[in-house]
């Protein structure tokens, strides 16, 4: 029976490729998950892993074996799911992943609130932009958006993720206020690293997409250090809405070509198929949703 209590650490060590990363995931010491898989093959009688000092890997018996034994591992996860769902409230450890400007902005906030409401449920957020392995990094949730995938990840929409064009009082004034969309190509445009479309910016209207070719002296990829450049007068630049909304009410910021849309994308929180959602997930999901203000959220108001 010593053995079942392995299979979470093997099943770990398999999917992750090294005793150090499963350790970090689980929580325990390096010297434990060598230990406990070490005894599982003693157990079993066989060699599960070929060892080197650069990497982990399967030996034929440990293919065979974690074919099985992540089967076993599923359904125990899908056992104590189904259990907790009959709990009168959601509890356990929830591992968020989120990008850095979206986590710092509109998650901080919801969290301390969210956990008032479930202090059973203690939260690890991670805050980063590079997309991460949910399974392989152990994460219940990741926060994203634009387009996902195709993946074996189920997404629930959040709220929409609206986009504007947008330059400083000061700029505008020193620079003029561009009429036409063709006159972008005169102004200093800021420009998001990591969109696909860097330097080009596409607008609609009844339904008719013009794309504009931009270039500029500045281009970053976090959009607070895009907003600052752009409130200091830099240029002009397309910010999330999440990030320049308040500016755009408070009038430190001015919306452009407001007759023109840019296309819109969506903000999912993401996360692995099984057959039960956990409770935990289940709460923080509805309760972001509620606390965003769906279709309309607080920061497009």
């Amino acid at each position: 029976m010593e053995s079942f209590a392995a299979i979470p650490v093997f099943v770990t060590v398999a999917e992750t490729g090294g005793f150090s990363p499963a350790a970090k995931l689980l929580g325990i010491s390096k010297s434990a998950v060598s230990k406990r898989v070490s005894q599982l093959e003693e157990q079993l009688g066989v060699k599960l892993l070929h060892r080197t000092t650069r990497k982990l890997s399967l030996t034929e018996a440990g293919e065979h074996f974690f074919q099985h034994a992540r089967i076993a591992y599923q359904a125990a996860q899908d056992a104590q799911d189904a259990v907790t769902q009959l709990q009168g409230e959601p509890q356990g450890r929830l591992r968020i992943n989120a990008p850095m400007s979206f986590g710092r902005l509109h998650l901080a906030p919801l969290i301390p609130v969210f956990l008032k409401r479930y202090p059973k449920i203690t939260i690890d957020l991670v805050m980063d932009d590079k997309v991460v392995d949910l399974i392989g990094e152990g994460f219940d949730i990741a926060i994203r958006g634009g387009d996902l995938p195709d993946t074996s990840l189920i997404a629930r929409k959040l709220a929409p993720l609206e986009s504007v064009l947008c330059a400083s009082p000061a700029y505008l004034e020193e620079f003029g206020k561009p009429i036409e969309l063709e006159q972008l190509t005169e102004h200093n445009c800021l420009m998001f690293t990591y969109s696909r479309d860097v330097k080009e910016w596409n607008f609609i209207q009844d339904n008719h997409l013009h794309t504009i070719e931009v270039r500029g002296n500045y281009q970053v990829n976090n959009s607070e250090a895009l907003r600052e450049a752009i409130l200091q007068g830099l240029g002009i630049g397309r910010l999330p809405t999440f990030v320049a909304g308040a500016d755009i009410k408070s009038g430190l910021l001015v919306p452009l070509f407001e007759e023109y849309q840019m296309p819109a994308k969506t903000i999912y929180a993401v996360f692995p198929e099984r057959q039960y959602m956990p409770a935990k997930v289940r709460a923080f999901i509805d309760f972001a949703i509620e606390y965003f203000g769906g279709d309309i959220p607080y920061w497009d108001c």
